[in-house]
């Protein structure tokens, strides 16, 4: 037990995978943030309401918006680091092994 949660914080906290997570978070969110805050600041009406509407939806529970930070940061970690293959190495573990969950979820309710 004690060896998984060091694998799991060794992959978590991996610099590349941070930085991955965090311009994928600016894409997805943090934009909106600081178009609200230079909007408030600056009295910008229009760009407050836009990054206000953004963030609205953003809180909402059925925004796929994790998911979808989860995605770019996975993709961009495969595109500006190709030979990282530790954290790739990782990532096709996890992968391979929900395949093999949902196969056998499918198998269970098919009998």
């Amino acid at each position: 037990m004690k060896e998984r949660l060091r694998k799991i914080a060794r992959f978590i906290l991996n610099p590349r995978l941070i930085m991955c997570l965090v311009i994928a978070w600016l894409i997805t969110n943090g934009w909106s943030y600081i178009l609200f805050a230079v909007g408030t600041f600056f009295d910008i009406y229009w760009m407050t309401a836009v990054a206000g509407a953004y963030l609205a939806f953003l809180w909402l529970p059925v925004s796929p918006e994790k998911l979808v930070t989860i995605a770019i940061a996975i993709g961009l970690l495969r595109w500006l680091f190709p030979n990282d293959q530790q954290t790739l190495a990782v990532l096709r573990q996890l992968h391979y092994k929900t395949k093999e969950i949902i196969k056998n979820r499918k198998e269970k309710n098919k009998k």
